[in-house]
C-alpha cells in the first residue's frame, strides 16, 4: 500500500471457529505483513493465540454479549479509538456493530476512523440488522448478499462492495495429500475410513446446515446397495447438543449408524477433505458464501451442493456439474453413484483467491 502505518481495528463477537473468524485472521495477517497495525476486539477463543503469533494485538472485551451492560463499552471504545488514533474501524457482526456505531457516531467527524462493515449473511430484515448497512463502506460477500442489502435497506449502491471470500492456493493446493504422520494418526482413530469411499459434510451441528438430509442421503445410498462412509465434521456448541442426539437417533432409525462418523470440530479440515472422495454442502437455507465449498474444489475434491446462495455462485463459476436442486436428495444420490463409477474432473484453477479478497478489502479502506 502507498499509505503505510494505518491503524486498523476489526471487531467481532469471538474467535472460536468459523468462516468469519478465519477471514478476520487472514486479513489481520495481511495487514501486519504490509506494515500496518492490526488490532482485533473480541471475547476471545481458540484462535487468539494464532492471531497474536501472526503479529496482531487482541483486546478481550465481551463486545458481542447481548446485554445492557455491554453498552458501557460504547464510551470505552470511543476513548480507545481517540487515544489510539485508529484509522479504520471494521465491524463484522450486528451487536458489536451497534456498540461500534454509537461510539463512532459520537466522535468528531473530522478525526474519527472510517467505519467499514461486512455483511456476512442474510440477517432477519429489521432495524437491529440495519446497523450492518451503516458503514461508510459496506462489504458484501456474494451477489446474494448484495441483493439482500440493496433490496431491504436504503443504501447507496456505490458504497456497497462485493468482495468474495478467498482461498489460499498455498494452503489449499490442488492435489494436496496429507502427510504420512497425519494419515497414520487419522487411520488409528478412524480405521473404518481406510480404503472406503468417503463423502464428507463439513458444517457446524445446527438445524440449518443439512445434517438430516445427509443422513437421508446415506440411507438412500444404502437402499441401493451403494457402499459409502459419511463424515460430519463440525461441533455442536455448548448447550446445543440436543440436536446432535437427534441426529444420532435418526441415523439409528435409518440404520446407517455404521456408515456415519461425527468427528466434531477439526483444525485439520483440509486434510479430512483431501482424503474425501466427495464434499457436500446441504444447507436448506442459502449460504452467504460457504468457504468449505471452494476450499474443497481448490484441493481438487469434487463438490455436490444445493444450488442456492453463494455456493451456487461458486459452482456456477468453477464446477457447475456439482449443483443439485435444494432438498433433492434423490438427485444428490444419483450424482454420488455416477461419480463413484466415473469421478469428475475438477478444474485446477478458480477465481476465488485469498489475495484478491485481501487486496480488494484494502482498496475499500483507502476509498474516500
Amino acid at each position: 500500500m502507498n499509505q503505510p502505518g494505518l491503524r486498523i481495528v476489526q471487531v467481532l463477537p469471538a474467535l472460536e471457529s468459523g468462516g468469519v473468524e478465519r477471514g478476520t485472521l487472514e486479513l489481520a495477517r495481511y495487514l501486519v505483513d504490509k506494515s500496518h497495525q492490526s488490532i482485533v476486539i473480541s471475547a476471545g477463543g481458540r484462535m487468539v493465540d494464532q492471531l497474536i503469533r501472526q503479529g496482531s494485538k487482541h483486546i478481550q472485551w465481551s463486545i458481542g454479549r447481548k446485554s445492557l451492560f455491554t453498552l458501557r463499552l460504547v464510551f470505552r471504545l470511543r476513548r480507545f479509538l481517540q487515544e489510539q488514533e485508529i484509522d479504520i474501524l471494521h465491524v463484522r457482526s450486528r451487536f458489536p456493530a451497534w456498540i461500534c456505531y454509537f461510539a463512532w457516531k459520537g466522535m468528531d467527524p473530522a478525526t474519527r476512523p472510517k467505519l467499514v462493515t461486512t455483511v456476512h449473511g442474510p440477517y432477519s430484515v429489521s432495524r437491529y440488522s440495519s446497523v450492518m448497512t451503516k458503514g461508510e463502506h459496506v462489504i458484501v460477500v456474494s451477489d446474494m448478499i448484495r441483493d439482500y442489502v440493496l433490496n431491504n435497506y436504503k443504501v447507496n449502491p456505490e458504497k456497497v462492495h462485493r468482495i468474495y471470500r478467498g482461498v489460499s492456493s498455498s494452503k489449499f493446493p490442488f492435489g494436496f495429500t496429507p502427510s504420512d504422520k497425519w494419515l497414520s494418526e487419522w487411520y488409528r482413530d478412524y480405521p473404518q475410513t481406510k480404503e472406503t469411499f468417503i463423502i464428507t459434510l463439513p458444517a457446524r451441528i445446527t438445524r440449518r446446515k443439512g445434517q438430516q438430509d445427509f443422513i437421508e442421503l446415506l440411507a438412500l445410498l444404502k437402499s441401493q446397495s451403494v457402499e459409502v462412509l459419511g463424515l460430519v465434521v463440525g461441533e455442536a456448541k455448548k448447550g446445543k447438543t440436543a440436536f446432535l442426539d437427534e441426529l444420532k437417533k435418526l441415523a439409528e432409525e435409518k440404520q446407517v449408524s455404521d456408515r456415519l462418523c461425527f468427528v466434531g470440530h477439526r483444525s485439520d479440515l483440509r486434510e479430512v477433505m483431501a482424503i474425501s472422495d466427495i464434499v457436500l454442502s446441504m444447507s436448506r437455507e442459502p449460504e452467504a458464501f460457504g468457504r468449505t465449498t471452494i476450499e474443497a474444489l481448490s484441493l481438487g475434491v469434487p463438490v455436490i451442493a444445493y444450488a442456492h446462495g453463494g455456493v451456487e455462485e461458486q459452482l456456477t463459476a468453477v464446477f457447475p456439474q456439482g449443483r443439485v436442486d435444494v432438498g433433492n436428495i434423490e438427485q444428490a444420490a444419483d450424482r454420488v453413484i455416477s461419480w463413484i463409477k466415473q469421478p469428475p474432473v475438477v478444474p485446477n484453477k478458480h477465481p476465488f483467491k485469498l489475495q484478491n479478497m485481501l487486496e480488494q478489502t484494502i482498496d475499500v479502506y483507502l476509498k474516500p
